[in-house]
């Protein structure tokens, strides 16, 4: 009896472990989809904050963004940026990863 009880509880323990490792699986493939429909793009733009909002509009076709995590860009109100970003072109945003001062460079919608 003892022999059974210990063969059921080890089948137990590796039935859980199986399923912990195709939970796991799961949700690492939906993080890579995540990953894949927001591509990691470098941008060149200005920055605008108006109160809590901060968009970001680019250079090479003055599309406004919305900035998902608006406190990467509320100390670069009014500078020409360029941006490591993450972008959810179906959300009209952006997930900002990295930010680069450019220097020597006037963005078209400062100049106007």
């Amino acid at each position: 009896m003892k022999k059974v009880m210990v063969c059921l509880l080890a089948l137990t323990f590796v039935m859980s472990i199986t399923a912990f490792a195709q939970q796991d699986t799961m949700s690492q493939s939906t993080s890579d989809k995540t990953a894949a429909a927001a591509p990691l793009k470098t941008l060149k733009g200005t920055v605008k904050v108006e109160g809590d909002k901060v968009t970001f509009v680019s250079d090479k076709d003055q599309k406004s963004w919305d900035v998902m995590n608006p406190e990467e860009l509320k100390a670069h109100d009014g500078h020409h940026v360029q941006l490591s970003a993450h972008v959810y072109a179906d959300k009209n945003a952006i997930h900002v990863m990295n930010v680069k001062m450019l220097k020597g460079e006037k963005s078209e919608t400062m100049s106007k």
